[in-house]
């Protein structure tokens, strides 16, 4: 274990385990393109099973007969931080179905800066002049990526987008109040309440080739399920400066994917945007490290 290591090698073990995760799940966007038949709602449905199994997997391997009661310790925090998760994970499928995946991970970039927000308001925590700076440069990117979706006729999907980061943000705050609170069988909680929702919005209509269905439990139960518990593993050994930074390789990688794969390119003002959210990111990550340093 992890635990059991000296402290500079628990760190760059955490570190290869967030990047690890980071780039499995910047596959995401190249998985679901090139799956043709099911529609969002049969995605997400598949999705959510494939992560409901390794999830499971991995509570029943760290609790084994105690995992339930674990579940139960979420409590309503956990309850409503499940509603979050499973509007996100729906949400992004529909974002990332109706524009490019380069304009649905951009607008997860502005996660750090929602987060920060909303604790400032509910959590009551400080708020520098760094991180008010960089928020307005990562609102500016986004309005940008908003306003080309107007003419690009990708609106939806970039409103979507913004509504995934919001959801995330709202149950980084949850998960920042209630720290005491392994959250890990949230994402048990969300996957069932996808699979319920999928299965009355389809109306039971779920039969997609047998490759689709491999491929969205590939996307839910490898790419994602295994690679959130990497990123929960890790984030012990790491600052938060740390998890930030590292986290940026999937909103890097995925357009990338798809670009080389597909010949998916994102437009111009996309990669403006995109690139001044990504740059308060990572402006910001780096001034918190420094200030984390020793001297």
């Amino acid at each position: 274990m992890i635990e059991e290591r000296t402290p500079q090698a628990r760190r760059l073990i955490a570190l290869g385990l967030m990047a690890a995760g980071s780039t499995a799940i910047s596959f995401g966007g190249l998985v679901i393109r090139n799956i043709e038949h099911a529609d969002e709602w049969q995605l997400v449905f598949y999705r959510a099973i494939g992560m409901l199994i390794s999830i499971s997997i991995i509570l029943m391997l760290r609790y084994r007969r105690h995992t339930i009661f674990r579940i139960r310790d979420i409590g309503w925090p956990g309850v409503i931080g499940s509603l979050l998760v499973a509007t996100a994970s729906i949400s992004f499928v529909q974002s990332i179905t109706h524009t490019t995946v380069a304009n649905s991970l951009f607008m997860l970039c502005a996660i750090p800066f929602i987060s920060a927000a909303l604790a400032r308001v509910f959590l009551k925590e400080a708020l520098p002049g760094r991180t008010v700076f960089t928020m307005a440069l990562a609102a500016a990117g986004i309005l940008i990526m908003l306003v080309e979706g107007v003419g690009s006729g990708s609106m939806f999907g970039n409103a979507m987008g913004l509504l995934t980061a919001v959801s995330f943000a709202t149950y980084a705050v949850i998960v920042r109040w209630r720290r005491e609170i392994d959250m890990l069988p949230v994402l048990v909680l969300s996957s069932v309440i996808i699979i319920v929702s999928g299965a009355i919005v389809t109306g039971g209509a779920l039969g997609v080739p047998l490759r689709d269905i491999v491929l969205c439990l590939l996307w839910g139960g490898v790419l994602s399920g295994f690679a959130n518990w990497m990123f929960i593993v890790a984030s012990r050994q790491l600052i938060a400066a740390e998890v930030t930074l590292v986290m940026q390789l999937e909103f890097v990688f995925g357009p990338i994917w798809v670009w080389l794969f597909i010949d998916e390119v994102p437009t111009q003002l996309t990669l403006i945007g995109g690139s001044l959210v990504l740059g308060a990111v990572l402006y910001r990550a780096m001034a918190e490290l420094r200030r984390a340093s020793p001297d």
